[in-house]
Parts: structure tokens; C-alpha cells; sequence
């Protein structure tokens, strides 16, 4: 047995070394970051290779992130300029997302616009095989990132959740939020803007970064981190409150399960605790429906922001994409704040009104029409007209999965209006508009596929306007809509719907979520019709998804069912069952009453290659969806 004052000793050490370690842990984030100098080592940049073309200087290079764990961790990239600019030109950083690798295109697009660029590949290497995270345009042998002793990149996933201690994590001893992954994928960014700092064509005192999906967090971590940012432009994420359970899933759903203390994960890794550190404008880019980005919580997040601009842009029922009058709005934040180029317009005023004369809520919207320096339309205009303004409403708390019903919008003086007739008043209200505006010119997106090769307007966004059921009823709101069979008449063509693969009869595919919408759900036994007009003989496969992104209420299946269509002149019907549909393990949809999500599809969605000929002819006509 030992002695007493050897057992009190041997506490005491262990007492003193806990409260050692405690005080090692940062509780905010200047403290995270207060002892890194992203300035402090040199780059040791190599440059791997460098070539011309479009008027533009391009290289791959790499250089030195730091040492952890005695062992040099190195980020190739991309980085282009201009061939032959005069003076130093602005910087911007992009940084990739998940599964992606350092954007050539990105880069150029940029050059092309009088920038420096630099596309970091913190991917690295992935698993090794190419083309995945494998430098574009890399040759056998090139160097790629390399992170040395730690792996914050796709193939050490649990440490993008996680605090814990392990053998490729900043600490194996103990828990701190240097072991989260997002630590050092911001620290390697943080030495990206290093780089272009140091470049002899860069204004240093210009510098913005921009990201999607992954990299749209890390664009919100850099810029919450680093007062060199002057502009940054997050994508499809970056919202904070990730860590939270929320109340439309009857508190068990939220987007991160963290792994440690969720205490010191909020107040050290969460970004509504960098968003009030950002000291530079910011632009947030998203889908209505994105998975990545909650459309809610990116407003709760961006109202943290204290004294600097802020815009929003979403692509409506959008997951994770962009259109391209969201996608434009990313150049042009940077040519104001980085070039003193046009300025976009503000946010649009926006008034939720819920007492009206009839009971019925509406929205009021007033843009920005002011005159801007610099901005010639026509001899006598100097502001961006308002070319359209679309309002739309939901009353699915669900910010995933919810179908947002377009409103007619009216025009009366100066403002927008549009009334938003409500089912019921038990659920709550969400409603926000986008408003277009007409460009000086057209801006060429080409360098970008998919975004649009010259675009015309630029959507800027209203803030999110809200209302639960109690303050609905305390107005006395009145229900006045009534449900209908009847889905769409397209009579406003395919508003209600996002297309993907558009124009590509082959592989495009048409997706709605109306089938969840408490107006449009199915009455119990009914059976799908779709009256349309099919020029040539095709095959459709329709899509209904159950349970999308709703894994609280039951576990998420497709079910598919494939149709041949005989073409002709007259308008025809396909009439299906709940049982016609069929999942990929042969399940049978048994009804309609968890159904979010229905798609006309060219080819069987998700397979890597066509299972039936090219499509014959023109396009399908639609004339008519509902429920029979």
C-alpha cells in the first residue's frame, strides 16, 4: 500500500496537469488562432510548371503550409495572372469543395476579369487514384499537397466532426479543436493568401476568397480568422449552428453530431462565432433547398456580421447548384470591393404584412433602384433596372425538403406585392423574393460550364421573413386556399420545377417538389395522370422520393417507374399507382403520404450510362399533372 502523502502527491500532479491542459484549450476563436502567424515561415513556393494561353499567365505550384508532428505538410495549387498587366491587380483566392480538386476554370475565369488567381487543392492526393483531387493537367510524378503527419482532408472524415485526439490529428494526447480538420484546412488557406500576398504582381491590400460547399465553410473560416480578406464570397456553405437540433424535427435533427465538447466546438470551430470576427463584405450564394447551407441559419449566421455589407442570392429548389443570375453575382461583389467597379444593389426591403383587410398575409418588396456612380444604361438611366421580381412562400419548416409555392407578384409604384393565401394556420409562414436586375452588359461565364455563357442580370435577394402559427392568429390570418387535385397546368411553364441536364433531352431530368406541399399532397388512393403531348416514341422514367432529407420521419428511398410513350399529335395521359413504383431493391411504394419529391426523368437517375437508346424528336409537351 502506498504511503497517504504519495497518494496525495501523485492527485495532486494529476490535478495540476488537468488544469495544465484546460488552460491549453481556446475558449473563443482569437484564441484558436492567436498564436499562429500565417506570415512567419517562409513558402519555400516551388513552381511545377507554367504556361500561357488566353492572355494569361498560368502555374502549378506548391508551397509550405507548416510542420506538425516534426513532418512538413505542402499545398500544391493553381495560380494564374494577366499576361502583361500594368500595376498590381487585386487577388482572389478560390477554395474547392468536397470530392473536387483545384478549378483551372475558376482560376481563368478570374484572370479574365483583370484578377490574380490561386486555386488551392487541399484535397491532396485522395485515395491515390486519379483523377480524384489529382492536379488538373498534372503530369506523371508531379508533386501534389502533401500533409505530412496529420490528414485533414476526405480521407480522414470523422475529423471534420470531431475534437478527439488520434495518430493523424494535431494532438494524440489530448482533445482541442486543433484535431478538428477545419483547423487545418483553414490554416493551409491562411498561407494561401500568404502566397498571393508575396506575389510581385498582387495588391496585397486586395485580396477576397470565395468557395463552394467546403469550400464555402472554409471561405467563411478564413475570413473570420484573417483581416487581410476585403471581400469573400461563400457558396452553398458556411452557415453556423450546425452542432443544433432543430425544432422541425422535433429536436433530433442537426447537421453535425459533434464528437468532444460541444461547448468549445461552438465557441472556437461554429461559424456564427467567426461571423462576428469578419471585418470585409460578404456575399452568401446558395439553393433554396440546400443540404449543405440552410437557407436559415445562412440569415441567422450573416446577421451576426456587424458593419460591413451583406447580399444573398439564391437559385430557387435548388440542392447544392447554382443558376447563373446567382452565379455572376460572385464576380461582380469582387469587382466593386477589390476593383471600385459597380456596386449591387442593396438587399431588397422586404415587409412580411400578416394584418390585412381580407386576412390574407402578404409580402411587400421594395428594390434598390438607386443611382449608382459608373453605371450608364442609357443616356438618362444610371441605375441596374429591375428587369423581374419573383416572391415565393412555404410553410415547411423543413428548410431541406420544403416546396416553395411562387406567388403572383404585382407591381405598385415603387414596391412589389404579392398575397400569400394560406391552407391552414397551424404551420408557420416563410417567404423572401428574388429580384433581377438588368447589367450594365452582359458578363461571360464560359470559363464556368454550366453558368451560363454571357449573363444578363444578377438576382439579389431579400432577407428570410418568418411567422409562427401564434403570431398568424394573434392577426386574425384567415385560410383561404383550398386543395386541389390539380398539381400544375404549366400554365407558367416549369416555375414550380428545377431541370437539370436542360436542353439535353437525353439525360434531362425535371424535378418538383410540390408533391410534398400540404395543397398539392394526394388524396389516399388516388393515382398519378400526366397529360402531355410526346412528339416522337420515348421512354420517361418517373422519380418519387420518400422521405428526402427527412431521415426523423423514416428512411429515404427512391422508387422508379418506366413508361413508354407513343408519339403523336394529340395529347395524351400515363395514369400511375403508388403501386407502379419500384425501389432499387425491389420495394414497392405502398402510397403517397411520404412522397417529397417527384421527377420526369429521360434515363434512370443516378445510373452512369443510358439504359435505353437517345432520345427520338422533340420535346415532351406537358399539359396537365394531378391526381386522379
Amino acid at each position: 500500500m502506498k504511503p497517504a502523502c504519495s497518494v496525495l502527491f501523485s492527485a495532486l500532479l494529476m490535478m495540476s496537469a488537468a488544469l495544465v491542459q484546460a488552460a491549453e484549450v481556446p475558449g473563443s476563436v482569437g484564441e484558436l488562432w492567436a498564436d499562429f502567424d500565417p506570415r512567419r515561415d517562409a513558402l519555400e513556393t516551388e513552381v511545377i510548371r507554367e504556361w500561357k494561353e488566353e492572355g494569361g499567365v498560368y502555374r502549378h505550384v506548391r508551397y509550405f503550409i507548416g510542420s506538425f508532428k516534426g513532418k512538413p505538410a505542402r499545398m500544391a495549387a493553381i495560380y494564374g495572372f494577366p499576361e502583361g498587366a500594368k500595376g498590381k491587380v487585386p487577388g482572389v483566392m478560390h477554395i474547392h469543395g468536397g470530392g473536387q480538386r483545384a478549378s483551372l476554370s475558376e482560376v481563368k475565369l478570374l484572370v479574365g476579369r483583370g484578377y490574380a488567381a490561386l486555386s488551392v487543392n487541399w484535397g491532396g492526393d485522395g485515395d491515390g487514384k486519379p483523377p480524384f483531387n489529382s492536379m488538373e493537367g498534372a503530369q506523371p510524378g508531379d508533386p501534389n499537397t502533401d500533409w505530412g503527419a496529420v490528414d485533414p482532408t476526405q480521407l480522414n472524415v470523422p475529423g471534420y466532426t470531431s475534437m478527439l485526439p488520434g495518430p493523424k490529428q494535431f494532438y494524440e494526447d489530448r482533445e482541442h479543436p486543433k484535431n478538428n480538420n477545419w483547423y487545418l484546412l483553414t490554416y493551409g488557406c491562411r498561407r494561401g493568401l500568404t502566397f498571393l500576398e508575396e506575389q510581385p504582381e498582387v495588391d496585397a491590400q486586395r485580396l477576397g476568397v470565395h468557395g463552394f460547399s467546403m469550400g464555402g465553410n472554409l471561405t467563411m473560416y478564413v475570413a473570420g480568422s484573417d483581416d487581410r480578406v476585403k471581400a469573400a464570397v461563400p457558396a452553398v456553405g458556411g452557415q453556423g449552428y450546425r452542432w443544433e437540433a432543430h425544432a422541425f424535427s422535433g429536436g433530433t435533427e442537426q447537421q453535425e453530431r459533434i464528437k468532444g465538447d460541444v461547448e468549445v466546438f461552438r465557441r472556437t470551430l461554429s461559424f456564427e462565432s467567426y461571423a462576428p470576427r469578419i471585418q470585409c463584405p460578404v456575399l452568401h450564394r446558395s439553393g433554396t433547398n440546400d443540404f449543405h447551407g440552410w437557407m436559415d441559419d445562412v440569415y441567422r449566421t450573416n446577421a451576426l456580421i456587424v458593419g460591413q455589407p451583406t447580399r444573398y442570392s439564391w437559385a430557387p429548389h435548388l440542392n447544392h447548384r447554382l443558376i447563373p443570375e446567382v452565379a455572376v453575382a460572385m464576380p461582380l461583389w469582387f469587382d466593386h470591393f477589390l476593383k471600385r467597379g459597380v456596386a449591387l444593389p442593396e438587399t431588397p426591403g422586404s415587409e412580411l404584412v400578416l394584418k390585412t383587410a381580407d386576412g390574407v398575409p402578404l409580402l411587400r418588396v421594395t428594390p434598390d433602384v438607386s443611382v449608382m456612380p459608373g453605371v450608364k444604361m442609357t443616356p438618362d438611366v444610371k441605375a441596374l433596372p429591375v428587369s423581374r421580381v419573383e416572391i415565393f412562400y412555404s410553410v415547411d419548416a423543413d428548410l431541406r425538403a420544403r416546396f416553395w409555392r411562387s406567388a403572383e407578384v404585382v407591381k405598385k409604384g415603387a414596391d412589389y406585392t404579392a398575397v400569400l393565401p394560406l391552407h391552414a394556420v397551424d404551420l408557420p409562414l416563410f417567404a423572401f423574393a428574388n429580384v433581377y436586375h438588368t447589367l450594365p452588359q452582359a458578363v461571360s461565364m464560359k470559363a464556368l460550364p454550366g453558368k451560363g455563357a454571357e449573363v444578363r442580370e444578377v438576382c439579389i435577394s431579400s432577407l428570410l421573413r418568418h411567422a409562427e402559427p401564434e403570431a398568424l392568429r394573434a392577426a386574425g390570418t384567415v385560410a383561404t386556399a383550398r386543395t386541389s387535385a390539380v398539381m400544375d397546368d404549366f400554365s407558367h411553364g416549369l416555375r414550380d420545377w428545377y431541370v437539370l441536364n436542360a436542353g439535353n433531352l437525353t439525360h434531362q431530368e425535371m424535378w418538383t417538389r410540390k408533391v410534398t406541399d400540404p395543397l398539392y399532397r394526394a388524396p389516399v388512393g388516388a393515382r398519378l395522370k400526366l397529360s402531355m403531348k410526346m412528339p416522337k416514341t420515348n421512354r420517361l422514367t418517373f422519380v418519387v422520393r420518400e422521405n428526402d432529407w427527412r431521415s426523423y420521419r423514416g428512411p429515404r428511398v427512391s422508387y422508379l417507374c418506366t413508361r413508354e410513350i407513343t408519339g403523336g399529335t394529340e395529347a395524351q395521359s400515363v395514369v400511375l399507382a403508388a403501386s407502379d413504383f419500384v425501389s432499387d431493391k425491389g420495394a414497392v411504394l405502398k402510397d403517397w403520404a411520404q412522397v417529397d419529391e417527384l421527377g420526369i426523368c429521360a434515363r434512370v437517375p443516378g445510373t452512369a450510362a443510358m439504359d435505353a437508346a437517345l432520345w427520338n424528336g422533340g420535346a415532351a409537351e406537358f399539359v396537365r399533372l394531378e391526381w386522379e
